[in-house]
């Protein structure tokens, strides 16, 4: 029987990408997802399709910059199905740009869905998995917070954070936690669109058309994650195209 069977995962960013990969690969291996975007429309057409396969979906349209959005989330998930297993912290921005431009608002936006958006996550799910005794956070950063390149200080400064974060977390857990960072380099996804560098947004766009690697590539390692014994943890996960220098 598949580690992820009848197991409540919650999934932000779920809409596109990554998320929207993940929710369904893991509904297909018998885990009862719950989605959660702003898109109230991606939702909609991803939990239908995710019933129509013979799985089990609910959705929520939340902003992870609002704290009691994710309240709302993780409390969608216990009502719905009486506890939380897993919550995926995969919303994510990416508007990099060299410093001298001073986007101020695209780094101001990065610190609240970023770094913000998992500490509210941790808020919201750590007392349910606390008085569950078991739960497991993902918490997606990226190999920037490996490597600091010319034009990503901020992007690289808030996924160095959620490692911090998730370290920290890990420490305290203690024995009934679980707590996995995981850090996907160059992926296909809709992450340029939210670039406002014109130069950076070509760039980015450019790398990905090239090699990037398909979000199901990101969807299996969060399930090998999940699917492990109880008392294991895998903590850390670097994954990338193998043409990402």
């Amino acid at each position: 029987m598949s580690g992820l069977k009848d197991k409540v995962v919650a999934i932000t960013g779920a809409s596109s990408g990554i998320g929207e990969a993940t929710a369904l690969l893991l509904a297909e291996r018998g885990a009862k997802v719950v989605l959660g975007a702003r898109r109230a429309d991606r939702l909609e057409a991803l939990a239908s399709r995710i019933a129509q396969a013979g799985g089990e979906a609910t959705h929520a349209c939340i902003d992870v910059s609002r704290r009691d959005d994710l309240a709302r989330f993780v409390g969608l998930a216990c009502e719905r199905y009486g506890r939380l297993d897993v919550l995926i912290s995969n919303a994510g921005v990416m508007p990099v740009s060299p410093l001298d431009e001073l986007r101020v608002d695209d780094w101001e936006a990065m610190i609240d869905i970023n770094i913000k958006g998992v500490l509210y996550g941790i808020a919201a799910a750590l007392p349910v998995f606390r008085k569950q005794e078991a739960g497991h956070f993902i918490n997606v950063a990226s190999t920037a917070a490996h490597r600091i390149v010319p034009n990503q200080s901020v992007y690289a400064g808030t996924k160095f954070a959620v490692r911090a974060i998730s370290e920290g977390l890990r420490q305290e857990a203690g024995d009934k936690l679980r707590v996995t960072v995981l850090s996907p380099g160059m992926t296909r996804t809709n992450f340029a669109d939210g670039v406002t560098s014109p130069q950076m947004k070509a760039l980015l766009s450019t790398s990905r058309d090239s090699f990037a690697m398909p979000p199901d590539a990101v969807a299996r390692a969060i399930a090998f994650a999940i699917e492990q014994p109880a008392d294991v943890d895998v903590g850390e996960i670097i994954i990338r195209p193998t043409a990402q220098g």
